[in-house]
């Protein structure tokens, strides 16, 4: 079991005593150095991550791929492994990560829910870190509305990871 490309040599004798000698190398080919990257390495649930692996000739995924690169679309944090081949049959791993992030579960109230023509409600929004309001309102987690009719409104909201979720209330 060398490590390195390694010559031997046997002799070999005869019941009659007459020896001869011969040579054998066994070559050693290096494994391959695979890596494996995720772009991104974070999603937000429902979005996709490409895969690509280096270092190999060619590559075989736990997820059936057998390409350097594969789109996978995780629905939680999940880590991939990939075995990769050089031209001389030998093989190496390399692991990556993508971390999934939830989608915030935004909420939009209305205080109060119906008003008479000229008067005014709050509008509050949670669940998410940032929002942003439809009509114009801009951003803010509470906004104050005087609509002269009935009008439904929606508020994006963004968590710090950059993930989104919709809320809708009407006044």
């Amino acid at each position: 079991t060398p490590s390195s490309t390694t010559t031997y040599s046997v002799t070999g004798t005869t019941t009659a005593g007459c020896t001869g000698t011969a040579t054998v190398s066994v070559t050693v080919n290096p494994l391959p150095t695979v890596t494996a990257t995720a772009s991104p390495a974070a999603i937000c649930n429902g979005a996709t991550s490409v895969l690509t692996a280096s270092g190999a000739n060619t590559y075989s995924w736990n997820t059936g791929g057998n390409t350097a690169s594969i789109t996978v679309t995780p629905s939680s944090t999940t880590t991939y492994s990939v075995t990769g081949t050089s031209t001389a049959g030998c093989t190496g791993t390399a692991t990556v990560s993508v971390t999934v992030n939830p989608l915030p579960s935004v909420t939009a109230t209305a205080s109060p829910a119906a008003i008479c023509n000229g008067e005014s409600s709050v509008l509050t929004a949670s669940g998410a870190n940032t929002y942003s309001w439809s009509h114009s309102l801009g951003t803010g987690s509470s906004k104050t509305v005087s609509p002269t009719s009935t009008t439904t409104y929606t508020v994006t909201g963004t968590t710090t990871a950059g993930c989104t979720g919709t809320a809708t209330v009407s006044v």
